[in-house]
């Protein structure tokens, strides 16, 4: 049987921690609470019984989502 050295899509909590320079305390709440007012919304998460992971992909779009740009700047005129 031959093995494949795949790059790992799915993550845990632990690791989109990690990742993104977040709590694992705030993708927790995130997922337990939803999208509360004046709070960050967490990103999209997969759930495969009782399993959670992120896909890098979702991560990676949910960190451009917020980015900001200093007033003043092309972006943000």
């Amino acid at each position: 049987m031959a093995t494949y050295d795949l790059p790992q899509r799915l993550v845990s909590g632990k690791e989109a921690a990690r990742y993104t320079g977040m709590s694992e305390q705030f993708f927790r709440k995130s997922r337990m609470n939803g999208n509360l007012p004046d709070h960050t919304p967490g990103p999209p998460f997969v759930k495969i019984g009782r399993s959670v992971r992120y896909d890098i992909q979702d991560l990676d779009a949910w960190i451009a989502s917020h980015r900001q740009h200093p007033k003043g700047t092309r972006n943000n005129a």
